[in-house]
């Protein structure tokens, strides 16, 4: 991420600069992992979409946390912790983009009471699947 984009994140008490913490860097991608394997062993359905999805969200929100702890830094909020994953530089780059519509989906289920529907939480299942893997390789760079 740019310093100036830092700078403003900084100076708005977005993050905040902490030392670098590996084992709770580790521990968040374990947690994030463990939620993921749970949250796709359920059966997916219209009952379960929005459990599945907001989960999942969950779960990569905390690969952004961990990317700002590997960086020196905290997040203070999700959307700083959504904006650094949109930085990486994996393989499939373009999928990045698909995160600001899972936040809107995810804001519309928490605080509008939407209902996710089977295909919102495949879309995310099938991001994960085709992401994750490279969003961690990133991190533990």
């Amino acid at each position: 991420m740019k310093k100036e984009i830092i700078d403003m994140l900084l100076n708005t008490d977005q993050i905040r600069i902490r030392q670098s913490d590996t084992e709770r860097i580790k521990s968040m991608i374990k947690f994030a992992e463990m939620n993921v394997k749970i949250a796709k062993s359920i059966p997916l359905n219209e009952d379960s979409a929005t459990l599945i999805f907001r989960e999942i969200y969950e779960s990569l929100r905390q690969l952004g946390d961990s990317k700002w702890w590997a960086s020196g830094y905290e997040p203070r909020n999700h959307e700083v912790s959504m904006e650094i994953l949109k930085e990486m530089d994996i393989k499939e780059k373009v999928l990045l983009n698909h995160l600001t519509r899972f936040k809107r989906i995810r804001n519309d289920a928490n605080y509008r009471g939407f209902r996710i529907s089977v295909a919102q939480a495949k879309d995310i299942i099938d991001f994960w699947n085709r992401c994750s893997g490279d969003i961690l390789k990133e991190i533990l760079k």
